[in-house]
């Protein structure tokens, strides 16, 4: 392992496992995707921003999918609260920088996986670094982390990098594929102008529209935007990292049908329900800004 002050990353290069076959490993998948393909996904490098409830297992999904090269990055540590949805949160690792745990489960399901490790998360300072090399940008942040969320996705549009957000809202996951020649990130949420708070709403009511997990929130008093705290599960998590998955295999390999912004998509298991459907002007569309005032007004 080498390290580049400069950039502030963790450079881990393939090594030597005896016993260890790519092709035996990834073996099973093959059928959903050809063996050329397989190969194809082990030349890919994906970056994730965040280590923690979606971005842990993010990692790992893609890991076992076969991609063959990483660059992930966060600064936190596990702690009990996050064993309620976090795959790398346990006993045993607690105080544990998550991205050190999740970057060895990661090696130990492909060992000659190369992975660039990003300890102090992503800053204004390594960007280009995180995002050096990458086939395609996962948004893996807290939900409230907006600021440097939307310098990321901003990055991705100038170097045209595909790029997936996938929330876990309630037993469920709304998601939202942005690519360099569909709506901008910033196009489809419209933040621009707006106080943290109106972000925050903006946010949430971009990535569902049509609110499916509404019914499922039997305590109202432990959503707190202004407060920055919200309830989560597990089952949420890795249904956002099967539609990443998906996702993956239609943007790293060229396969549809693939509906980006302004599509929006959401599946809420505890309900039974899907909707994908087009939203012109994303948040800008009226219907949305008539939400908006509601839900500011329920929420206040």
């Amino acid at each position: 392992m080498t390290v580049l002050a400069a950039s502030q990353v963790h450079e881990v290069s393939p090594v030597a496992n005896t016993g260890f076959s790519y092709e035996a490993a990834f073996s099973r998948n093959i059928g959903w995707v050809t063996e050329e393909e397989q190969q194809l996904l082990r030349g890919k490098r994906v970056a994730i921003a965040g280590m923690g409830g979606v971005g842990g297992i993010h990692a790992v999904t893609l890991a076992r999918l076969g991609i063959g090269a990483f660059s992930v990055a966060d600064f936190d540590h596990f702690d009990i609260v996050n064993f309620n949805r976090q795959i790398g949160a346990t006993v045993s690792t607690l105080q544990e920088p998550k991205v050190s745990v999740m970057s060895e489960q990661v090696r130990n399901i492909n060992p000659e996986a190369d992975l660039r490790v990003f300890p102090d998360g992503v800053t204004d300072e390594n960007i280009d670094a995180f995002l050096e090399g990458v086939d395609m940008f996962v948004d893996g942040f807290d939900f409230f982390v907006l600021g440097m969320r939307r310098k990321v996705f901003a990055k991705c549009r100038e170097l045209g990098i595909p790029a997936v957000t996938a929330a876990p809202l309630g037993m469920g996951t709304a998601y939202l594929c942005f690519t360099p020649d569909g709506m901008s990130f910033e196009d489809y949420f419209q933040f621009e102008g707006e106080d943290e708070l109106h972000q925050y709403f903006k946010f949430l009511l971009g990535l569902a529209p049509s609110a499916l997990h509404r019914h499922s929130l039997v305590d109202t008093s432990q959503l707190n935007l202004s407060e920055e705290r919200g309830p989560s599960t597990a089952a949420g998590c890795q249904l956002a990292a099967g539609v990443v998955g998906a996702q993956a295999v239609k943007l790293l390999l060229g396969r549809g049908p693939l509906k980006p912004a302004p599509w929006y998509h959401h599946f809420d298991a505890y309900e039974g329900k899907f909707v994908t459907k087009r939203l012109p002007s994303g948040n800008g569309n009226f219907f949305q800004k008539m939400k908006l005032k509601k839900t500011m007004k329920l929420f206040s």
